[in-house]
């Protein structure tokens, strides 16, 4: 259906808070989308354990090779055939303290060099203990993709059945390139986001635990300077994490806001060709680009201090442990071996941290995504459908009574389109409803279609209220026919049958008959299978127009809206389209809304509409012979 007479579009859509406690909130509905997937989550976390584990022994066995190295050297500098504490009594005797303290906190034997064996086997431990992490996160990776693709599936299958659901309302106040931008640019950043976050969240996490045990296991000391970079880096991330988030949210907003542009732009390039706007519409869209830029910049910008601010916390930490580390070596209290594990978990436990921080920054973009994808799927959907169908028509006499009972209705409340309005329209008979832009001409066929629900009053075909059957069984009843034809990219032939699936070629063909496709399909090389653009641009305007005849045709509707209908043909053609339309319209209830003289004057009934009311009615000779506003309105 045309767009109704309703205010214009709003530039802008639902923009998201941006708090921190609206982030954590978001963040959290996503993590539930995730919750079809628990048993492979499970998985993946148990493998996760399961490498991280091995991951966080390799040190220590690295540590223990480098012990039997270090005490191989060392061993071989003392006397053979001492103990160890004859050694070191030895060393002390000698003044060297320093030395004697080193090799107290050893595991020498004086005499004895390096046992590279001992190495060797220790070394190929570590080999297989870090293959096997290997693998385990091999295997962790093609899980997560399956839980990440499943999750992104769903969410799209969500986003597009909500779509459908949607009252036509809500598409009146949004930009279709807007409303694709989330459904296609929107879900892919969430899915990048999960991708990025959620097994890197899942492996700091276990890590830092983890790390944390082994770290307490060699020095407690250690262990607590370690520690003092974690409430440094969070009061990092919440100072700078809000102000970033704002921007992430203003960002997305305007890249749907330039979707749309750039869809409005390319589906109306001949309009804006035509009336020279080209250079306005490319300003639009530097603007708009220019506005993506910037805020796109400031967020980086701001969450990409996130990480060079934790990673100097972490090399000053880095520096004190070394330090601590050296000076407990030296002194006997720890090994070198122990020392140099300690400093590989340091790292592995401050790069979690790190991760953490830019998993903040990923995370940000993703929820400011799944905040416009969620304000999508929570609008308000149109009113339950009811099970209930129309009485099936009757053969013998032709059924579709049409009654508007003191009808209401507005877009926006206060703003009333309609006014108490009340009409009959007989079975089979034709009304023609016209009057000037805006009076509601074409929002009173979308009441008739239940694209809107009424505010107040009735309608009734055949005496059955519409509102109480489902949309389905009305609009299987409707045939319509517009100013705009509307064609999907395929065959001729599957345009005709588009509203009748598994119709045969037969009935196809005898439709296109009835609405005179004939005579320019059969001159086509491909005929029925000729293939239509996208945008109908291989066919012309009247053909498109007897093309969705065809498809009325093909329906058998009880009822017959025609908007426009003839409005955008040439007149050669409109012949055609009102040979095809006179059989067309024969028994049943007609609805024309036009502009045409010719085309409204033979109706059985005239209505004419002014500011949502009737103001005249009667045939084209009662109303000419009124010579009130009809009349004026042919004199124009």
């Amino acid at each position: 259906m045309s767009r109704p007479e309703s205010p214009s579009s709003p530039d802008t859509c639902e923009e998201p808070t941006g708090s921190f406690s609206g982030f954590r909130r978001s963040l959290m509905r996503v993590a539930r989308r995730l919750g079809p997937q628990s048993r492979l989550i499970a998985a993946v976390a148990a493998l996760s354990v399961g490498s991280i584990a091995l991951a966080v022994i390799g040190p220590r066995v690295l540590g223990h090779a480098t012990d039997l190295l270090f005490n191989g050297v060392i061993g071989k500098q003392l006397p053979a055939g001492l103990t160890k504490d004859e050694a070191i009594q030895t060393l002390r005797a000698r003044g060297d303290n320093g030395f004697a303290d080193l090799v107290s906190g050893m595991d020498v034997v004086p005499g004895r060099g390096i046992d590279f064996g001992a190495v060797a086997r220790t070394l190929m431990t570590a080999m297989a203990i870090y293959l096997s992490a290997a693998l385990l996160v091999w295997v962790k990776g093609r899980m997560l993709n399956v839980i990440v693709q499943r999750t992104i599936l769903s969410l799209r299958a969500d986003a597009e059945d909500k779509l459908h659901r949607l009252p036509l309302s809500y598409f009146d106040g949004h930009q279709r390139g807007e409303l694709l931008s989330r459904v296609t640019n929107d879900i892919d950043n969430i899915e990048t986001s999960l991708w990025m976050t959620i097994n890197p969240l899942l492996t700091a996490l276990l890590t830092v635990g983890a790390v944390l045990a082994m770290m307490m296991s060699i020095s407690l000391l250690l262990t607590a300077i370690t520690l003092l970079t974690v409430p440094l880096s969070l009061v990092l991330i919440r100072l700078i994490a809000p102000r970033a988030q704002r921007l992430f949210d203003e960002q997305w907003s305007v890249i749907g806001r330039l979707n749309a542009h750039v869809e409005e732009t390319y589906s109306g390039l001949a309009l804006v060709k035509t009336f020279g706007q080209r250079a306005r519409a490319q300003q639009r869209f530097r603007d708009l680009n220019s506005r993506v830029y910037r805020s796109n910049f400031g967020a980086e910008f701001l969450s990409g201090l996130i990480s060079p601010a934790t990673d100097f916390v972490a090399n000053l930490n880095y520096v004190v442990v070394a330090v601590v580390g050296g000076l407990k070596v030296a002194s006997g209290q720890i090994t070198l071996g122990s020392i140099q594990a300690f400093i590989q978990y340091v790292r592995q436990f401050n790069q979690p941290v790190v991760n953490l921080a830019s998993m903040y920054y990923i995370a940000q973009s993703g929820v400011a995504s799944a905040d416009r994808v969620f304000a999508l799927l929570d609008a308000p959907e149109q009113q339950p459908d009811r099970l209930s169908t129309l009485p099936p028509v009757a053969e013998s006499a032709p059924r579709g009574r049409v009654e508007f009972e003191r009808v209401n209705f507005s877009y926006r409340p206060g703003v009333p389109v309609i006014k108490d309005l009340s009409l009959v329209v007989e079975a089979g008979s034709s009304v023609a409803i016209v009057g000037r832009n805006g009076c509601g001409k074409t929002t009173l066929v979308n009441l008739l279609m239940r694209f809107y629900e009424v505010d107040s009053g009735r309608i009734l075909i055949d005496g059955v209220d519409i509102a109480t059957v489902s949309r389905h069984s009305l609009r299987s009843r409707i045939g319509m026919v517009l100013q705009d034809s509307w064609l999907l990219g395929g065959t001729i032939a599957e345009n005709i049958g588009y509203g009748r699936p598994g119709t045969s070629r037969d009935e196809i063909i005898s439709a296109a008959r009835a609405a005179c496709v004939d005579r320019f399909v059969d001159k086509l090389p491909d005929g029925y299978d000729t293939m239509v653009s996208d945008d109908g641009g291989n066919i012309s305007g009247g053909q498109k127009q007897l093309i969705t005849i065809a498809r009325a045709f093909l329906a058998r509707p009880q009822l017959l809206i025609l908007d426009e209908a003839t409005s955008s043909v040439d007149t050669r053609t409109e012949l055609l389209v009102r040979q095809s339309m006179r059989e067309l319209r024969r028994g049943r209830t007609t609805f024309v809304i036009a502009h045409r003289l010719s085309t409204i004057r033979s109706a059985d009934l005239i209505v004419v509409m002014q500011a949502g009311e009737i103001i005249e009615r009667g045939t084209h000779a009662e109303l000419m012979a009124r010579r009130d506003a009809y009349y004026s309105m042919t004199q124009v």
